[in-house]
């Protein structure tokens, strides 16, 4: 599973933190932002555009605050993104929503919480089952 990372300016050094972490948990890492995107739109884009052509990836977006991101990112038919600070809030939006994007605001989680929140996400499954109606219905939007 590939997992793609990118960032704007404010969140370009919690998501280099965050690469070299999830690399040397043994992700797949793909930073698509080696420079900062100049804003959140452009960098959350950068991950839906990858995830529509990758249906077994998942990605983190992180801005200052990960409220834009997220806005950006649910724009997309077929996306589901999640704002989280916590690791359960990122664990239980992938297993329960199949969340394929968190947002990550580096103003409001520090490193240490970021790294298991990140994953948290990256390592739970989607349950499916009683879940797939909710998911349908928020992939049939937009």
């Amino acid at each position: 599973m590939n997992l793609y990372l990118s960032a704007d300016k404010d969140g370009q050094e919690l998501k280099e933190i965050l690469e070299a972490y999830l690399v040397e948990e043994d992700f797949q890492v793909i930073d698509l932002t080696e420079s900062p995107a100049e804003d959140f739109v452009e960098s959350a884009n950068l991950i839906v555009q990858k995830l529509k052509k990758d249906e077994e990836g998942l990605g983190i977006a992180i801005d200052a605050y990960g409220a834009g991101s997220f806005m950006a990112a649910n724009k997309y038919k077929g996306i589901v993104a999640a704002e989280v600070s916590d690791e359960w809030s990122a664990y239980m939006t992938r297993r329960h929503n199949n969340a394929r994007i968190i947002t990550l605001g580096s103003q409001i989680v520090g490193t240490e919480l970021a790294k298991t929140t990140a994953k948290a996400f990256v390592t739970a499954d989607y349950d499916g089952g009683r879940h797939q109606i909710r998911v349908d219905m928020l992939n049939a939007m937009c």
